[in-house]
């Protein structure tokens, strides 16, 4: 049955794509047109990641070489402060926080909806260290895909939430709230991490101390700061500019550290230069991951080939049927 055909038996639709006025039409085909082309790729996406964890041999940290591979250990704290949730202050390795705020909406003719706007978020960049038994390896997440281990969303009534995350949150959830809160943490434990290995000399343990030093001595020049990192010129530092100048500053320290040869070299696991190379980091088993990532390949077959079918049926509605 082509698409003529099947069209007929919806004249209904037919004659709905029809009366829309050309503005209409175009912005839904647009819209049509997007979701096709995200779930397209989606799917080289899912299946690059799932073949490149396939593809690379799981190293040791005493032996790996130096570049692209990928390792497995448990994930510790390093020594010093501890990283916690913003909001729950649980300590972990890692964690991603947003604070969303409820907002009422009403159209012309008087209906009412809602919606969810972010007012805060926030992701970790301390470095924390992975240990096998053959060595340890300092990781710094920055610019990583991090696949948690845990997930705390909830609910309530104050623009910051205070005693963190309730024991039961089922209530909070059908009680409502006007603010919701959601924190993803990479616990300690089991990790599997896939980035560029580098070997620098004097990476201790404080180096995420001296990275936060070397930025804060950059802060007392704010003009001086502003004028290497401000790159659209707004007068302040967006997320993606202090990234830039948190890699700067890592890449400084590295540098001092690497000119004494004398003190013990480290190992260090971080993004790489290349858009080929992901950075991975996940309390989910190699395998597991790799099964999940081909789930969602397939999942995005199926949204490509109906993306691909409602677009022929939105146009072949407006264009090519009689009467």
């Amino acid at each position: 049955m082509d698409a003529e055909s099947l069209l007929m038996q919806f004249p209904e639709f037919v004659g709905e794509v029809r009366d829309l006025s050309p503005p209409g039409f175009w912005f839904i085909l647009a819209l049509l047109v997007a979701g096709t082309a995200t779930a397209f790729y989606f799917i080289w996406r899912s299946l690059h990641r799932a073949r490149i964890i396939e593809d690379t041999p799981t190293a040791r940290i005493r032996s790996a070489h130096q570049g692209y591979l990928e390792i497995e250990g448990e994930g510790r704290l390093l020594d010093g402060p501890p990283i916690g949730g913003p909001l729950t202050g649980t300590h972990c390795l890692w964690y991603s926080y947003k604070i969303e705020h409820r907002e009422s909406h009403r159209d012309s003719r008087g209906h009412s909806s809602s919606s969810w706007s972010t007012i805060q978020s926030g992701i970790s960049d301390g470095l924390f260290l992975i240990e096998d038994d053959t060595g340890r390896c300092i990781i710094d997440p920055d610019g990583a895909e991090v696949i948690v281990s845990e997930k705390d969303v909830w609910y309530g009534y104050e623009a910051f939430p205070h005693g963190g995350a309730p024991v039961t949150k089922s209530w909070f959830r059908l009680g409502g709230g006007n603010y919701r809160y959601t924190e993803e943490r990479l616990m300690p434990g089991p990790v599997y991490a896939l980035g560029w290995f580098n070997t620098v000399r004097n990476a201790a343990s404080d180096m995420s101390a001296d990275v936060s030093a070397v930025l804060r001595e950059w802060k007392v020049d704010q003009t001086g700061l502003l004028a290497r990192f401000d790159g659209n010129g707004d007068g302040k530092l967006d997320p993606g500019e202090w990234d830039v100048a948190r890699a700067a500053a890592l890449h400084e320290v590295m540098q001092l550290r690497s000119q004494r040869p004398e003190l013990p070299s480290s190992n260090l696991l971080s993004r790489s230069t290349s858009d080929r190379h992901p950075f991975l980091l996940s309390a989910i088993p190699q395998q597991v991951l790799t099964s999940r990532y081909r789930r969602q390949a397939l999942i995005a077959l199926v949204l490509t080939f109906v993306g691909v079918v409602a677009t022929v049926l939105y146009v072949t509605a407006r264009f090519n049927i009689s009467g």
